[in-house]
């Protein structure tokens, strides 16, 4: 027998029907009212599947720019180059990797069966030596017919009619000072910015809502040594040290990412405290306490909930500045290794490119772009958890 039939022979009337979880998500009705209230923010909602979509492109980022096929069909094997890095003297080369852009190697591809290509026939580090301008090249459709005739007669060959610029490969943003297709590295850039700055704010956030909850809803002592300490290490030059990681080994993802959250977990602490400090007090929390909760408890299910608006307040900010953060170190220097896609190196290739105005005014989209969807999805999350707002 069940807790609620004991309840219920013991009070000899039955208790109140247990609450509907409805759709396949299996919602309370409190979750419910947030995911509608979510969905009737009209500039989030839009915002978040605009931002769902371009980051699920990203992830298959390999599929849509790459310098090597998807598949490929070689004396009846089939081949996926694309996962798989094949030596060349599978192709009756010589060297260890293959290049498949090269001319022999497509040749014997053709000759011997077949391959599905790429749309973008670019990774973010291929450099395309063959461009019908100087680097940085323009965007191809930018071009003028004159430019485009000398570079399909150069690629056609002597046997083959001259196309113009439909017989070339296409940079539809153009390419770097280094021959880089801007598409590819924009591609590329996104994604790793996008799962930097997500891991970033997520595993930052959760150690400063920690600390925060633990300050505030003990006080005291515990209070005070948090605070003296996170004075000294907010105090501390993170730049620097970033400068000084940089002079001894090459910084990478995740050398980056534990620098910084070394750093930034302190961001959300002195919001959560201030909650926390407020709530420990309530009628409901002494009642939790009287009723044998443990602080653990008392804190995870009933106070931390009513210092959700104010976290979720902050939280896209936090998100943002840890996306931008990356960008400002690639474009000084201190970032991804050299050659990495990076948005922040785009903007550096920008300023260094003045010539090429289609470099700085791509990446400043981009960015801009992002971070405003990241924006208004985080306002509409905070709506939706805010219980004073209500949309019609």
């Amino acid at each position: 027998m069940n807790d609620r039939a004991v309840l219920e022979a013991a009070s000899g009337a039955p208790l109140a029907p247990p609450l509907e979880h409805r759709g396949w998500l299996k919602l309370s009705p409190v979750n419910r009212r947030r995911l509608d209230n979510f969905r009737r923010n009209k500039r989030g909602y839009v915002s978040f599947w605009v931002f769902l979509v371009l980051f699920v492109v990203s992830l298959f980022a390999e599929f849509i720019a790459n310098d090597k096929p998807i598949v490929v069909s070689y004396k009846g094997e089939l081949l996926f180059p694309v996962l798989v890095d094949y030596p060349e003297d599978k192709f009756g080369g010589f060297l260890a990797m293959t290049d498949y852009r090269d001319p022999f190697i497509q040749k014997e591809i053709d000759a011997h069966g077949w391959a599905v290509w790429p749309p973008i026939r670019y990774s973010y580090s291929t450099h395309n030596l063959d461009l019908p301008t100087p680097a940085p090249s323009a965007p191809t459709w930018a071009l003028s017919k004159e430019v485009c005739d000398k570079a399909g007669a150069r690629a056609a060959g002597p046997d083959k009619p001259n196309r113009g610029c439909a017989g070339i490969e296409w940079n539809w943003l153009g390419t770097d000072d280094q021959g880089r297709d801007v598409v590819a590295r924009l591609l590329y850039g996104f994604r790793i910015s996008i799962l930097f700055g997500l891991t970033l704010a997520v595993v930052s956030s959760i150690i400063g809502v920690t600390a925060g909850a633990i300050q505030g809803y003990f006080g005291g002592l515990v209070d005070l040594i948090f605070q003296r300490f996170i004075e000294i290490w907010s105090s501390l030059p993170h730049l620097y040290l970033l400068i000084i990681v940089s002079s001894i080994i090459t910084p990478s993802f995740f050398v980056l990412l534990f620098i910084l959250l070394m750093f930034s977990w302190v961001s959300l602490v002195h919001v959560v405290r201030a909650e926390f400090l407020r709530a420990r007090n309530f009628e409901y929390v002494n009642a939790a306490r009287a009723l044998g909760l443990s602080n653990a408890k008392i804190m995870v299910k009933h106070v931390l909930p009513n210092a959700m608006v104010a976290t979720l307040t902050f939280l896209p900010f936090v998100l943002n500045s840890s996306i931008t953060t990356l960008t400002s170190l690639d474009f000084l220097g201190f970032g991804l290794p050299p050659g990495s896609p990076s948005l922040g190196e785009l903007l550096l290739q920008g300023k260094s490119n003045l010539n090429a105005p289609w470099l700085g005014i791509t990446g400043f989209i981009v960015i801009a772009f992002m971070l405003s969807l990241l924006v208004f999805i985080g306002e509409a999350v905070r709506d939706a958890f805010d219980p004073r707002k209500a949309f019609r």
